[in-house]
């Protein structure tokens, strides 16, 4: 797989470093690390970086460009030509036009589009299914209503059983009101249905600590970083963990990697 340097993408992109940089720092990408530990972008990286950079532009919310980013690069292939997607916002929802389709990047549904001449009088609507409003309803409710989030959170992965997002954001608050079973339940489905995911690993091994399954939660924070190297929060907490457990050089080496990422936004 083909890989770019910074100084590429600046060319590619027309982006400027600080941009660039911004774009890392904000998780909106995660490249790789190669010699001198200089970032090394892919092809789904441009494709992110690109479509982060427009989406700033446009006001769109970072938590739903974060969002919208990861389920994107789930459903892109490793090389994809930049030329193959047109990616905007309507409204502050992220919509990918693929040829003659188009589709939610969040969900992935596909939009019935209805395009005319505006000079003619007609109109150009663009109609989402109903799981993209439950999930909005139920990130509203978190805070308020948990058991209202819950069983909207439901209802969304009932409509679209690869919402990753929705399993994650419940599984989450599941373990944050004290559902701890109920929480691993939902991650374990979550791998089942999607496949390994380095937030979804980092979380199940949050949930695992807090447990008391100590070698699991290790295991699962190990597998987000393999996923994700770049992941900051995961060294942290691998490093916490190694130090309880008494695996120090272990601890050093991950902490040492945490600032390091740290350093490097």
């Amino acid at each position: 797989m083909q890989q770019y340097g910074v100084r590429e993408v600046e060319k590619l992109l027309r982006l400027p470093r600080s941009t660039i940089r911004a774009l890392v720092a904000a998780r909106f990408v995660s490249p790789a690390r190669g010699p001198r530990n200089a970032w090394l972008f892919s092809f789904q990286d441009l494709i992110a970086l690109r479509t982060a950079q427009a989406l700033v532009a446009a006001d769109v919310p970072a938590r739903r460009i974060l969002r919208s980013l990861r389920a994107l690069r789930r459903r892109l292939p490793r090389s994809m030509p930049l030329s193959g997607l047109s990616i905007g916002a309507v409204a502050d929802r992220v919509i990918v036009k693929e040829g003659a389709s188009r589709w939610q990047a969040e969900s992935g549904q596909y939009l019935l589009g209805f395009e005319g001449d505006p000079a003619a009088g007609s109109l150009s609507v663009f109609q989402a299914k109903a799981e993209a409003s439950w999930f909005d309803r139920a990130e509203a409710l978190e805070e308020s209503d948990s058991t209202g989030a819950i069983e909207a959170y439901r209802r969304v992965i009932a409509a679209d059983p690869a919402h990753l997002e929705a399993r994650i954001n419940l599984g989450r608050l599941l373990h944050n009101t004290g559902r701890l079973a109920q929480a691993e339940g939902v991650y374990r489905e979550a791998m089942a249905a999607c496949g390994n995911d380095a937030l979804l690993l980092f979380n199940y091994g949050v949930l695992l600590d807090d447990m008391k399954r100590k070698q699991e939660a290790l295991e699962a924070y190990e597998e987000a970083l393999r996923i994700d190297p770049a992941f900051a929060d995961c060294c942290y907490n691998l490093a916490l963990l190694c130090e309880e457990l008494g695996r120090r050089r272990e601890a050093i080496r991950h902490m040492a990697k945490y600032r390091r990422l740290r350093r490097g936004q």
